[in-house]
């Protein structure tokens, strides 16, 4: 056929259909732009072959008959090749804008820039995003009609060279197909599949259609069978109604093939019967759930496979009553029931939505946000953004039953702590698992489709933070956040009132000054911080007593007169004079005790640390710990020195020992330890590896000097390398 004969042909196959609901301005428009087009374009062909006029006349077509928007939509794809750069001469902004208007122009404008963006330029930078954001996000036709061009292209795919079909068909499964899906245009979304499949699987795509051409009579008779009774109650209820068979897509069954590994006989829902009712507005509810009830009194149904798309229709606008009963010859079926309104929006997504409802559909603002939202999102590879759109703009929504049988819409991929949130914030605080289906599962039980939910509770359970790990729903995840800064908060006040009691008891004054010092000196922005800090124990009390003695020195006198007879303290200082706390080696019945972090002996030089509960403690100068208490608290340290007496008692030490693994070592040791000098062993322990050992030993010594010799005499033992005094 000639290009100018292939260009009429379509060309009156859209006058036709234009001229059935179109009044004269909009049609008249229609033919002034053909003639544009026409004008502009010619015969002229792509780089593949194809006419260019021809193509943009079967866009229309697919805008006009398949999707049904209005007319400047099926204009602008009628005129969406005007500025192709292939073309000898392109139409120019002021042509479009002076005879088309404006905002055709900016639809075109949109979709060039998306072409601008095709998979041949992989890295792209921000601001192409940003322009395709534009494009997408000013006006939600530039994708519908961007979906009809790449409809027609894969409808006429042998026309591409092998390289260039294998990119458009990825190109489509990722990005086209799922957009149509979420704009509801489903059949448009499974020939987009099945021609997908066709060319990245031919053998597997040509097995299931001589298949379903194998199988066509069987299911005929099938369904003529099966629609019957039905017919005949419908009748007699006075309702006015078609049916029909509808076989599920070519991909739609191949996937389910492979993903529950059956065969092509062993696919449960192949077909589906719709019943479509020709109701009044105002009846529609009432005529689906009659056409149910009578469906359900002929056939058993499957509960777990109700789908209530009416009651609560689809984001996108879809409103459907779905079940699956058991057939004759056994067999189970899909039956889908809707009005002849519900079929159209199901046929033609949104754009026939809007047509019925006069106006803006409500969830195109919210999809468009969602569109928005992933074009923000910064990236710099065309990959990334068509793995994106696969995610993203594929996720739906699932349904699920209260036990009073409440249906319940919930995001995809939701849990059973998402369902309890859904229901009531106190039902999600306190959840600690559930039922679905009869059956007892987790918290992060994934919910599917049709099921059926109930909550166990516990009035000891709260919210945990690791639930934020697995909720998905905002409500969720707000909710938990909000619970557990309200524990935060509670805990937060018994920490006050900890803190108020211990000031009230240590006669002290917790205004807004000791508050601003506390936060300070523990680097607090705000005083729950603090207070939820001192309930959990993580701050003593006592360190921020110690924020708030006013003479120090005062205070560790009064301490140790509360601890040492009189005479004992009466002319000691504290500070840093010569006075000493003196320490008689004998400690029976006195009130200080030697460190154990360093076990001091008689004649080590020593100081004294006044503790808040165990009095003083006697530390060696060299004591590890030393440092740190010096650092923080001068104020309890006092100078301290031995008494000499003859009436001497013992001091446990503990010597480091290392050598060659001689024999007899040990024993020499002991015998030195035990009766050369007439000391006490109290442990040893000894180890030895390849010829050589290490041992500590815990001994009682009268004095430094008497520690010192039992050092010199080990050191003289043969095998003996070294001889150290340890800390503790």
């Amino acid at each position: 056929m000639e290009p100018k004969e292939q260009i009429l042909n379509r060309y009156e196959y859209l006058k036709e259909f234009c001229q059935l609901t179109w009044d004269d301005a909009a049609y008249n428009k229609l033919e002034n732009a053909f003639y544009f087009a026409q004008n502009v374009i010619g015969e002229q062909c792509f780089s593949h072959g194809e006419v260019i006029l021809t193509h943009s006349l079967d866009v229309a077509s697919i805008i006009a008959t398949e999707i049904g928007l209005e007319p400047d939509s099926v204009i602008t794809g009628l005129l969406h090749n005007v500025m192709y750069a292939g073309l000898k001469e392109k139409a120019t902004r002021a042509d479009i804008t002076e005879k088309f208007g404006a905002h055709i122009f900016s639809i075109l404008e949109g979709m060039a820039k998306i072409n601008a963006l095709g998979t041949d330029t992989i890295d792209l930078h921000s601001e192409n995003y940003r322009k395709l954001m534009l494009a997408l996000a000013g006006d939600v036709r530039v994708i519908l009609i961007k979906i009809a061009d790449r409809l027609q292209v894969m409808r006429n795919l042998d026309a591409y060279s092998p390289e260039n079909r294998m990119k458009l068909v990825t190109e489509t499964s990722y990005l086209y197909a799922p957009l149509a899906h979420r704009l509801g245009l489903y059949n448009i979304n499974s020939e987009m599949l099945d021609l997908c499949l066709k060319y990245q699987k031919p053998e597997e795509y040509q097995y299931v259609v001589n298949r379903l051409k194998e199988t066509e009579k069987e299911r005929a008779n099938f369904v003529a069978e099966f629609v019957k009774p039905i017919e005949k109650k419908l009748k007699k209820r006075g309702l006015t109604f078609s049916m029909k068979a509808r076989t599920k897509s070519i991909s739609s069954i191949h996937n389910k093939m492979n993903k529950k590994n059956v065969t092509f006989d062993e696919v449960m829902d192949l077909f589906a019967i719709r019943v479509i009712l020709d109701s009044k507005p105002e009846d529609e509810k009432a005529d689906c759930w009659t056409a149910y009830s009578f469906v359900t009194e002929e056939y058993q149904t499957n509960p777990n496979r109700l789908r209530d798309w009416i009651t609560i229709p689809k984001s996108n606008g879809y409103e459907s009553l779905h079940t699956t009963v058991m057939g004759p010859h056994n067999k189970w079926v899909e039956i889908q029931i809707r009005t002849k309104r519900m079929d159209e929006v199901a046929e033609k997504g949104l754009a026939a939505h809007w047509k019925y409802k006069g106006g803006k559909e409500s969830g195109f603002d919210s999809w468009l946000a969602g569109i928005r939202d992933i074009l923000e999102n910064p990236t710099s590879n065309i990959v990334d953004f068509i793995d994106q759109f696969n995610t993203d703009v594929y996720s739906d929504e699932i349904f699920v039953f209260t036990p009073k049988g409440d249906l319940k819409k919930l995001s995809k991929g939701a849990t059973l702590l998402d369902f309890a949130y859904e229901i009531h914030s106190r039902l999600g605080d306190t959840c600690t698992g559930g039922q679905v289906n009869g059956k007892n599962v987790t918290l992060k039980y994934k919910l599917k489709n049709g099921d059926h939910i109930s909550i166990n509770t516990s009035n000891s359970q709260k919210p945990k933070l690791d639930w934020l790990d697995f909720v998905v729903t905002s409500k969720a995840k707000n909710r938990v956040k909000a619970s557990l800064n309200e524990e935060r908060n509670s805990q937060a006040s018994q920490g006050r009132e900890i803190l108020l009691r211990k000031f009230k008891n240590w006669k002290m004054d917790l205004n807004d000054d000791a508050i601003r010092k506390i936060l300070k000196h523990f680097s607090f922005k705000l005083a729950v911080d603090l207070y939820y800090e001192i309930a959990i124990g993580k701050i003593d009390p006592l360190e921020v007593k110690s924020l708030f003695i006013e003479k120090e020195e005062e205070s560790a006198k009064k301490t140790v007169e509360e601890i040492l007879p009189k005479n004992e303290v009466k002319d000691l200082t504290y500070d840093g004079g010569d006075d000493f706390l003196v320490i008689d080696n004998n400690l029976k019945d006195v009130n200080y005790k030697l460190a154990q972090c360093c076990n001091p002996v008689f004649g080590d030089k020593i100081f004294g640390f006044v503790t808040i509960t165990e009095g003083i403690k006697i530390h060696r100068v060299s004591c590890p710990n030393a440092p740190q208490m010096r650092e923080r608290f001068p104020y309890r340290i006092i100078k301290a020195m031995w008494k000499d007496s003859t009436n001497r008692g013992s001091f446990l030490t503990s010597l480091h020992i290392s050598g060659t693994d001689e024999v007899g070592i040990v024993s020499e040791v002991t015998h030195i330890i035990a009766k050369d000098m007439g000391t006490q062993m109290r442990a040893i322990n000894i180890s030895t590896e390849k010829g050589s050992f290490e041992g500590v030993l815990k001994i009682s010594v009268y004095s430094l000097d008497h520690l010192e010799f039992l050092i010199t005499k080990l050191k003289k033992v043969k095998g003996i390398i070294s001889v150290t005094r340890g800390e503790k």
